[in-house]
């Protein structure tokens, strides 16, 4: 029999293996591996460069993928943005399953299929199929991207939200950084297919700890994951029940109509989980809170996203750079970390509110734009990589803020889907279509200073539309309260990390 607390709620005999900094630590790995992932198709050494023949018809061949598929730039950017379409579609879905299915579990299938995906993108042979595996890696990150934040930010420490954010999302800027040192080394020495090999390999260990450690349950979605066993039992027992009563009755005719009851009863079913999303998105769209933090990170995105694929292709260009992918991947690597780090924990410091997040996001972004813009005036190698380097560093201190605001401007039960819009929002307008345009630019401009210093001031108004944000009503709003009091309501109601008591009521109300 099972052991009851202090309130009579079942308790579990085992203490669960995830404690917070456990959880925290494997996400980041995980995180880290995702965008390592990306920072190795757009290196030097597994993207590679076309092939070119020189005016008395000397000819030499394109290295990586860009050299053996024979891909114009734009075919290569669209190569980079490919998975984003697997990205976007599967993040509303994940989200929506959320509420159904337990998050947790989700998160493993969507790595099991990035998995699989990786190991296409090794075995790919033009572009089609490789363009076609990469949607596939976009469609297994979804359920990732979707549902971490929102486990970390239930079992964070309230004075610490935005610094463990912080250094979540730190593994975006030093996962690209990785990445690009990691398929500089692997594809230039060896071959381009070995450093798709090798990532999935090193993410094979979390797809098992996926299925084989006990589900967590987040906060917002203690019911579904409370009643799924019930609604099962609940289900079955229908099931038999309406069987006897057909053949009872005598019959075929009786099975048939209960056939027709039960497709009607799905076609309802259907028909009201996607009046439910509707109903949900509408809400996220009327919240102004929301809906401004997520254009300036479109906007931001659509900036990140050209100087991460084309950042190393652009140094060697203008500065002549050998190694452009060790450089460039060393000072996103340090700014990444310092910068992700320094702008969670300035956020705390001074209270971690939407507000401040506001402020902050603004100042950092608007002080980046300055110094990247700068960097990029100048011809000497070393003033260009000082000034860009620190500018890197206040552009990339919006980390946690950016989506400490996403997770905060939301009411507990929304903030999967708040998560997923956002991630849907900021690739469809920002860094999907960044690549291949900043490649048409180039093609057009031939000169990748200009091209540089063209999307580097989008920075500026991203600046202006964070600003606006900061006088946005509130602090004592209905909205507020409302989200507060569902936090406070939820967070009664399920213990992140202390294995579900309500799931363990549902288990011992079923037994006989």
């Amino acid at each position: 029999m099972a052991e009851t607390d202090t309130e009579g709620l079942p308790t579990t005999d085992t203490t669960p293996w995830f404690t917070p900094k456990r959880l925290l630590a494997v996400f980041c790995v995980i995180n880290l591996l995702n965008y390592l992932d990306r920072g190795a198709i757009a290196s030097n050494g597994v993207n590679g460069s076309q092939g070119s023949c020189t005016a008395s018809g000397t000819c030499t061949s394109g290295t990586g993928i860009q050299g053996e598929f024979s891909l114009t730039n734009f075919e290569d950017g669209v190569l980079s943005s490919s998975f984003m379409v697997g990205l976007l579609v599967a993040c509303p879905i994940f989200a929506t399953l959320a509420e159904r299915v337990n998050p947790f579990r989700l998160i493993g299938v969507g790595l099991s299929v990035w998995t699989f995906a990786v190991i296409g993108c090794a075995a790919s042979f033009n572009f089609w199929s490789i363009t076609i595996c990469r949607m596939l890696v976009g469609v297994g990150e979804a359920s990732f991207v979707s549902l971490a934040a929102p486990f970390i930010d239930d079992n964070a420490p309230a004075s610490q939200k935005t610094a463990w954010l912080g250094i979540f999302y730190m593994c975006i800027p030093s996962g690209y950084a990785v990445g690009y040192i990691f398929g500089g080394l692997v594809g230039g020495n060896y071959s381009w297919r070995i450093a798709f090999i090798v990532e999935a390999v090193l993410m094979l260990p979390f797809v098992v700890l996926g299925f084989v450690i006990k589900p967590l349950q987040l906060k917002g979605f203690s019911s579904s994951g409370s009643y799924g066993k019930l609604r099962s039992v609940d289900l079955i027992a229908s099931e038999v029940q309406d069987t006897e009563a057909s053949y009872a009755n005598g019959g075929a005719f009786s099975t048939a109509e209960d056939s027709l009851g039960k497709s009607s009863s799905l076609a309802t079913n259907a028909r009201n989980q996607l009046s439910k999303f509707v109903k949900e998105i509408k809400e996220l769209l009327v919240n102004k809170v929301y809906v401004i933090n997520v254009l300036g990170y479109i906007t931001y995105t659509f900036v990140l996203g050209a100087y991460s694929y084309w950042g190393p292709k652009a140094g060697y260009s203008i500065y002549h750079m050998d190694n452009a992918d060790l450089i460039f991947g060393g000072i996103t690597v340090i700014s990444g970390i310092l910068g992700s780090l320094g702008g969670g924990y300035i956020l705390d410091f001074m209270s971690n509110t939407i507000s401040n997040g506001f402020k902050l996001l603004s100042a950092t972004t608007f002080i980046g734009a300055i110094l990247c813009f700068s960097a990029f005036c100048f011809k000497s190698v070393y003033v260009y990589l000082a000034l860009f380097a620190i500018g890197e560093l206040f552009v990339f201190a919006i980390q946690g803020p950016v989506n400490y605001i996403n997770l905060e401007a939301v009411k507990p039960s929304l903030r999967p889907l708040s998560m997923a819009m956002s991630t849907v929002a900021i690739h469809i307008f920002g860094d999907v279509p960044s690549s291949p345009l900043v490649g048409v630019l180039q093609d057009y401009l031939n000169d990748w200073r200009v091209s540089s210093l063209i999307l580097t001031a989008i920075l500026f108004p991203t600046a202006l539309i964070w600003f606006v944000g900061v006088y946005l009503p509130i602090v004592g709003s209905s909205d507020e309260n409302n989200h507060l009091e569902d936090s406070a309501t939820n967070q009664l109601s399920t213990t992140p990390l202390l294995e579900g008591r309500l799931v363990k009521i549902a288990e011992s109300s079923s037994e006989p």
